[in-house]
């Protein structure tokens, strides 16, 4: 495990690859989920909704484990962990369209729950390779 990412695995940071989130519940069960993700170099950013359990989790226990793996290599993989620091408004969906459009959807339709989507600010501080 590093505090740094090491260089020859932040290109999985930095590739479109739809990582899991892993969280607990309020309840104290594990729960992973598939997540879209930026990489601003610091910091994990995703899009998601305030009603969500994933949200809801990650308010009562702010850790969690980030897992991408190589799609070409499968092998190949990089684990982050780390906690929620904060959490945007994203009423507008910029952030939501900015995700879209580094995944390759080229006109991203916005989802009805806009009212609600907010954008997950992740600190890293922990990687592991493997």
């Amino acid at each position: 495990m590093t505090s740094r990412v090491p260089a020859e695995y932040e290109d999985l940071l930095r590739r479109p690859i739809v990582g899991v989130l892993g969280t607990v519940t309020p309840q104290g069960s594990p729960e992973l989920s598939p997540m879209r993700f930026a990489w601003d170099g610091a910091h994990l950013r995703m899009s998601h909704t305030i009603p969500r359990r994933k949200f809801t989790s990650l308010q009562a226990n702010p850790n969690y484990s980030f897992l991408i793996t190589d799609p070409d290599v499968p092998t190949r993989s990089l684990e982050t962990r780390g906690w929620l620091v904060t959490v945007l408004g994203d009423d507008k969906g910029s952030f939501y369209r900015e995700l879209s459009e580094l995944y390759g959807e080229v006109e991203a339709v916005l989802p009805d729950d806009v009212d609600d989507r907010v954008v997950l600010i992740l600190d890293v501080t922990k990687f592991t390779v493997k």
